[in-house]
C-alpha cells in the first residue's frame, strides 16, 4: 500500500461511551518499543493467548501497545487518540518474531485503509516482520442517511441498518 500523503490520520475513539469508563492507566497495553520487549510480554501471556490475536493500537507517538485479545482498543489505547488499532498474530520462526496476521478491524476507532503505514512503521521499530499489509483489511463508513457507522463487505458500499448509500471516502468521524 502507498504511503501516506500529507500528515497523518488520527483516529479519535468514535465507539460506545460506557467503554471509556474502563481507561485507567494501569490498563493501558503494553507499550513494545524492540523485539526484546515483545519477548517480554508473550512470556507473560498462556500459551492459547499467545496462539490467538492479541489487540493493538499504535499511539500517536507511533509505538505499538498490545492488550489481550477480547480488551476494548480505547482501553490499550489509554483513552488516547491513535494512528491505527486493529488485531495481530505474530508466530516466531528463525529467531524473530513477525506479525503474520493483522487487521484494522477496530469497531471502537474505524481506521481506514491508510492506517497500514504506521502499523508499518511501529512494528519495522520494534524488530518486528510483517506481511507488507493488512491481512484482513476492513472498511469502515458512516452512513450520511441514518449516521450509523457500517463495514463495507465485498466491495458493497450500501448501509445495512438502512439501505442508503455509502461514500467511497472514510468519512466515520467529523
Amino acid at each position: 500500500m502507498a504511503g501516506v500523503s500529507g500528515p497523518e490520520r488520527r483516529y479519535r475513539y468514535v465507539g460506545p461511551a460506557e467503554l471509556t469508563a474502563l481507561v485507567r492507566p494501569e490498563a493501558a497495553g503494553r507499550v513494545v518499543r524492540s523485539a526484546a520487549d515483545l519477548d517480554d510480554w508473550l512470556a507473560q501471556c498462556a500459551r492459547a493467548e499467545r496462539a490467538e490475536p492479541f489487540t493493538y493500537v499504535v499511539g500517536t507517538d507511533g509505538r505499538l501497545r498490545l492488550a489481550a485479545r477480547r480488551s476494548e482498543h480505547v482501553v490499550c489505547a489509554g483513552g488516547r487518540d491513535v494512528l491505527a488499532a486493529g488485531e495481530v498474530r505474530f508466530e516466531h520462526g528463525s529467531g524473530c518474531w513477525t506479525a503474520v496476521e493483522i487487521s484494522n478491524q477496530s469497531t471502537g476507532y474505524c481506521p481506514d485503509l491508510d492506517s497500514w503505514p504506521a502499523v508499518a512503521r511501529a512494528l519495522d521499530g520494534a524488530g518486528v516482520g510483517h506481511p507488507g499489509g493488512f491481512t484482513h483489511a476492513v472498511v469502515f463508513r458512516r452512513c450520511e442517511q441514518c449516521g450509523e457507522r457500517a463495514i463495507v463487505r465485498e466491495g458493497d458500499f450500501v448501509c445495512v441498518f438502512c439501505g442508503g448509500d455509502l461514500p467511497a471516502r472514510w468519512n466515520v468521524a467529523p
